[in-house]
Order: C-alpha cells, then sequence, then structure tokens
C-alpha cells in the first residue's frame, strides 16, 4: 500500500488554458499537498511537460487553444500510460466516451467541486501505483494471452500488445479472478475506486476495448463474456 507521503510526491501534469482555472488547481493541488505540479497552458505544452516531466497522472482539458484535449491524450499514449483525468464543459455521454476512446482514464464535468477532482486524483495514484517491494509476481496464462506481472507486458502470440493502465488493471483484475462473475458496481469499485453510478459507459468502453485487443473475434469473444443481467467473466477453460 502506498503511503500518503509517496502519494503527494507523485508529479502531476495540469493542461488548461484558463489562466485562472490553472492557478485555481495548482493552488488547490498545493493546499492538499501536492509537491511536484507543473502547469501547462496548450495541448502541444501538454505533451512536452508530459514528455519531459514523466508524470504519475495528468489533467487534461478538453478545449484547448491549438489541438484537443483528445487528440493530446491520443499522443501521450504513444510513450506513457499513466491515469489522464479529462476536465471537460461537456456532459453529454458521446463526449465523455470520446475522451476514454482516446485513452483517458476518466472524467470531470465542469463546473467541479475540488474536493472531488482530489478525491479522483488520489484514487487514480492509489490504483496505478505499483510497489517494487512486492514478492515475485508470476505469470498468468490464458488461451493465447499472457500476463507477465513483473514487466507489465501482456502478450498475444507471443506478441505484445499495448493496453492503457485502466485496461490492463481490468485485464489483470479478471484473470486473478478467472471464471467468476463480477457486476459492473464490483468492477467499478474494485477497478476505477468509484460507486458504480454513472459509470456504466466507462466499464462498457473499457471491456469493448480490451475484447478488440486480446480476442481473435471481439463480436464473438471467447475469454471475456458477458454474462446478461449478472456482469462480466473471464472464461480461461
Amino acid at each position: 500500500m502506498i503511503s500518503e507521503q509517496e502519494l503527494l510526491n507523485k508529479k502531476i501534469v495540469v493542461v488548461d488554458d484558463e489562466e485562472q482555472l490553472l492557478n485555481l488547481l495548482e493552488e488547490a493541488l498545493d493546499r492538499a499537498g501536492f509537491k511536484n505540479i507543473y502547469k501547462a497552458p496548450t495541448g502541444i505544452d501538454g505533451i512536452l511537460s508530459a514528455k519531459e516531466n514523466n508524470p504519475d497522472l495528468i489533467l487534461l482539458d478538453v478545449n484547448l487553444p491549438d489541438i484537443d484535449g483528445y487528440m493530446v491524450c491520443e499522443k501521450i499514449r504513444n510513450f506513457s500510460f499513466c491515469p489522464i483525468i479529462f476536465l471537460t464543459a461537456k456532459g453529454e455521454d458521446e463526449d465523455k466516451l470520446d475522451g476514454l476512446e482516446a485513452g483517458g482514464d476518466d472524467y470531470v464535468t465542469k463546473p467541479f467541486n475540488i474536493r472531488e477532482v482530489i478525491l479522483r486524483i488520489k484514487a487514480q495514484l492509489r490504483r496505478n501505483n505499483y510497489s517494487p517491494v512486492e514478492a515475485k509476481k508470476e505469470k498468468i496464462k490464458f488461451g493465447s494471452i499472457t500476463i507477465n506481472e513483473e514487466n507489465g507486458e501482456v502478450l498475444k502470440n507471443h506478441e505484445v500488445i499495448r493496453l492503457t493502465a485502466k485496461e490492463y488493471q481490468l485485464l489483470l483484475f479478471l484473470a486473478k479472478n478467472p471464471n467468476k462473475i463480477f457486476s459492473k458496481n464490483s468492477l467499478c469499485s474494485n477497478i476505477w475506486g468509484f460507486d458504480y453510478d454513472g459509470y456504466d459507459n466507462t466499464i462498457m468502453v473499457h471491456v469493448r476495448h480490451l475484447r478488440e485487443k486480446v480476442e481473435d473475434n471481439p463480436s464473438s469473444p471467447q475469454y471475456i463474456k458477458t454474462m446478461k443481467g449478472l456482469g462480466y467473466k473471464l472464461v480461461t477453460k
């Protein structure tokens, strides 16, 4: 378990073109105890800051003056799988799904409660922390898929497939609990750290993305099964 001090030492990049909001978020993070905060007023600055500072989490506005946040997220995903929380004035489901499609892990709709943002940041950092002192982990294999916990790699037919942090955590959780049915509420609690309310589309999008990457035929999945009215399970036999 990560300590509170280790949590507060994590590096956070905040990308937003509204100077007042950018400063407000910096001040709120500072008051919460975070010590390594990097501000970026444009999408390009955000990408460069992510490359230079190797952050543990990114707060990313959708509406930026040069390139939109979705494109920024896609660019960052070429070299980093740190959690990305979108800040958006758009509250429609399609807009939220666009963020998840681009590789985001969570979203907060403006105007937002600063305390909620801080809590979501801490939840993402806790769930994306991997302690180097943990016991040696074994490889998990099912069908053509191999999960190597030691280096966080997932292979299909001996070739590495690229997963986002949340996709990896979801697959690993299901693989460690094979042939067991998990409700959406349970998955949301275990992977995202929040109650299920409002996260239905989030879970469905991540399951769909996982199927596209690990299944031979995503429309007729062999491994990640939907149990109608109950949830999902990973079938290994």
